[in-house]
C-alpha cells in the first residue's frame, strides 16, 4: 500500500492532498497505522511548497484522519465508529456538490447547517 497523490489546477493544491488522502483512508486503501511521509518529503515528491502539505496534514489532523506522533512521525488514525465514517462521507459527497453547483463555502455551509438543525428540531 501506498500514497498516490495526483495535484491538477482543479482546486486548491492544500485542499486536494487532504481530500485525497482523507479518501483513501476512509477508503481504507490507506490502513490504519499507515506512515505518511513528511512533511517536507511530500512536499517535494508533489513539487508543492512546505506550508501547503503542512496546512493539509493540520486539517487532516483536526478531521481525526491523522494522527502526530511527535519525533515518530505521522500516520493514519485508528477508524472513527460506523456513523461517523457514513456522515463523514455524507459530508463530503455534499461538499463536493455544492462545489460542483458553484456554491461559496459559506452558502454551502449555511444550507448544511440550516438542514441539520431542521432534522434535529
Amino acid at each position: 500500500m501506498t500514497l498516490k497523490l495526483r495535484i491538477d489546477d482543479s482546486a486548491a493544491p492544500y485542499e486536494q492532498v487532504r481530500a485525497q488522502i482523507s479518501g483513501q483512508a476512509r477508503a481504507g486503501t490507506l490502513p490504519v497505522g499507515y506512515k505518511l511521509p513528511t512533511v517536507r518529503g511530500l512536499a517535494e515528491e508533489l513539487g508543492l511548497a512546505p506550508n501547503t502539505v503542512a496546512k493539509a496534514y493540520r486539517a487532516l489532523e483536526a478531521d481525526g484522519v491523522i494522527e502526530t506522533r511527535g519525533r515518530n512521525g505521522t500516520f493514519i488514525a485508528a477508524a472513527r465508529d460506523a456513523a461517523s465514517r457514513e456522515a463523514s462521507s455524507a459530508a463530503q459527497a455534499y461538499a463536493e456538490r455544492a462545489k460542483r453547483l458553484g456554491l461559496s463555502e459559506e452558502a454551502a455551509l449555511a444550507t448544511a447547517r440550516d438542514a441539520v438543525r431542521a432534522a434535529f428540531s
